[in-house]
């Protein structure tokens, strides 16, 4: 499990797109405070946040023709086997809306990416983050 770095949600290849919607659903609803290495980080910020990151998913999604499900735009819905949330606390959007999506970051999910046999790195503006 894993969140690819904000940057590279635009780039992403359909699967890997789609999955991450996949990953972020399950997170905000039964995986939430599941630890799991890669994505420990989320749970030291509001569930907003996740929120916030998922909403940059689906907007490329829907970019890209494809309808998530619209119940995903509410920040109290957790999915189908979940209990929604009683209140959403907003928080500002900072950019990177996670701060630890930092250049080190985006340099770990370019290589995990090309280890798939995903070679984005030409695709990222020079940041000192080719892989």
């Amino acid at each position: 499990m894993r969140l690819w770095h904000q940057d590279l949600i635009p780039l992403l290849p359909r699967g890997q797109l789609l999955g991450q919607h996949r990953e972020i659903a399950a997170l905000r609803g039964l995986g939430w405070g599941r630890r799991h290495s890669t994505v420990d980080y989320v749970f030291r910020h509001p569930p907003y946040k996740l929120y916030q990151f998922h909403l940059v998913v689906m907007d490329e999604m829907k970019r890209r023709g494809y309808h998530p499900d619209p119940r995903w735009y509410d920040p109290l819905y957790r999915g189908g086997r979940c209990e929604p949330y009683g209140i959403a606390v907003p928080v500002p959007l900072t950019r990177p809306i996670y701060p630890e999506h930092d250049d080190r970051y985006l340099r770990e999910c370019l290589i995990n990416l090309k280890a798939k046999g995903i070679d984005m790195a030409a695709a990222i503006p020079d940041r000192g983050c080719g892989a």
